[in-house]
C-alpha cells in the first residue's frame, strides 16, 4: 500500500481510503467489520464516514469496530463530516457554529473518540458566513476536538475563499477537498483541481468507480438497477447521469478501460482506480465495497501501474466534452502563453 501526505498536512494516509457509506445499509454491522478487518490487514489506515450515513449508523459501526481494535485504532485515521440534516429542526443542518457544536460532539460520541482527524463540511452552506464556519473549525483544531479539517463538494472559488480567510485571519488551513472525481466525470479539472493545487490542497475522491460503470457493471443493452450511488433520487439517478454525459463517450471509456484491463489480465476496477491515483492533487481514492469480495479487488488496484501509453488514453478518451469557451481550446489559448524558442 502507498502512503501520501494527507494534502498540506503532516499526517500521513492510504492511497486507497475506505468509505463507510454502505456500512448499516448495504454492508451489516459484520459485514462492515469483516470490510474494516480486510482494509486494515492490507495496510490502508484511512476511513471515511459521515454523520448523516445511517444517519449515525455508521459511525456507530466504525466506532464499535474501532474500540474492539485498540491496535489498528491507534493507527487510524478517522474522517467525518457534517452538513446535513440530522434532525427537523430549522438549525439540525448547515454549517452555522450552532449546529457544527452539536454535529461535532455526537460524531466524537458516536465514534467513541477524544479526536477527530479530519473533519470536513459536507456541501457549502448558502446561508451560513464562511467567516463563521471557519472560527469554529480553528476553534475545533485549538481545543484539541479535530486535528484538521477538509471540504466536501465545493467548488474552485469556494476554497480559494476559504484559503484566503483563513490566511489573513491567522485561523488553521483547510487541508483536504472530498469532490465526486472519476475518468466519467472529470469536470473538476477545470477549475476546482486548479485551485487545490495552488492551495496544496489534496483532493480525496469519491465515486472512484461512478456507480459501478468503471467496474462493468452495465452493458450497452441493459438498464442501470439498484442501489448505486447516483441512484437515491430521480434526480441522481444513474439513467439522469447517463443522459448528462454523451452516450457514446461513456461507453468509449468504458471500453477502453476493460481493454486495458484484459490486456494486463485485472479487473476494469483496478484499471479505473489506478488511473485516478496517478492524478494531480489527488491524495487519496475512496472505495465503497458492500462485501469483502468487491473490497478485495479494489484494493488489487494498489498493485497496478499503469504505463505512461496507458493513462495517456485513457485520459484522451476520457476529455470532457466542452464548448470552446471558456473551458475549450479557444479559452485555453487565451489564457496560456509558451516562451519562444
Amino acid at each position: 500500500m502507498e502512503y501520501r501526505r494527507l494534502g498540506n498536512s503532516g499526517a500521513v494516509v492510504s492511497v486507497l481510503s475506505l468509505g463507510t457509506w454502505t456500512f448499516g445499509d448495504e454492508a451489516d454491522e459484520a459485514t462492515s467489520h469483516s470490510i474494516l478487518d480486510d482494509f486494515a490487514a492490507a495496510g490502508g489506515n484511512f476511513i471515511d464516514t459521515a454523520d448523516v450515513y445511517g444517519p449515525g449508523v455508521s459511525e456507530e459501526i466504525v466506532g464499535r469496530w474501532l474500540a474492539a481494535h485498540p491496535t489498528e485504532h491507534d493507527q487510524m485515521v478517522v474522517a467525518t463530516k457534517a452538513r446535513f440534516p440530522m434532525g427537523e429542526g430549522p438549525n439540525d443542518v448547515g454549517t452555522s457554529r450552532r449546529h457544527l457544536s452539536r454535529a461535532l460532539d455526537d460524531s466524537l460520541e458516536r465514534l467513541g473518540i477524544e479526536q477527530i482527524d479530519l473533519y470536513q463540511m459536507h456541501a457549502w452552506d448558502a446561508l451560513t458566513p464562511l467567516e463563521e464556519t471557519l472560527r469554529f473549525l480553528d476553534d475545533a483544531v485549538s481545543s484539541g476536538k479535530i486535528s484538521y479539517y477538509g471540504f466536501s463538494n465545493f467548488l474552485g472559488w469556494h476554497i480559494t475563499k476559504a484559503v484566503h480567510l483563513a490566511e489573513a485571519h491567522g485561523w488553521a488551513p483547510p487541508v483536504t477537498l472530498q469532490p465526486q472525481y472519476n475518468l466519467l466525470v472529470r469536470n473538476i479539472e477545470f477549475e476546482v483541481v486548479p485551485a487545490c493545487l495552488d492551495a496544496d490542497i489534496g483532493l480525496l475522491a469519491w465515486s472512484p468507480l461512478a456507480g459501478g460503470w468503471l467496474a462493468g457493471k452495465y452493458q450497452r443493452d441493459t438498464v442501470p438497477t439498484g442501489a448505486t450511488r447516483f441512484g437515491e433520487n430521480p434526480e441522481r439517478g444513474m439513467e439522469a447521469y447517463a443522459r448528462r454525459n454523451a452516450e457514446e463517450r461513456t461507453w468509449q471509456i468504458i471500453d477502453a478501460v476493460k481493454s486495458i484491463a484484459d490486456a494486463r489480465g485485472t479487473s476494469s476496477a483496478q484499471v479505473a482506480l489506478a488511473w485516478l491515483a496517478a492524478r494531480p492533487a489527488v491524495t487519496s481514492v475512496i472505495l465503497g465495497a458492500r462485501n469483502q469480495s468487491q473490497l478485495a479487488d479494489n484494493l488489487g488496484a494498489a498493485d497496478v501501474q499503469l504505463s505512461a501509453e496507458e493513462i495517456s488514453r485513457l485520459t484522451e478518451v476520457s476529455a470532457p466534452l466542452v464548448a470552446d469557451y471558456p473551458y475549450g481550446a479557444g479559452g485555453v489559448r487565451q489564457r496560456h502563453r509558451a516562451v519562444p524558442d
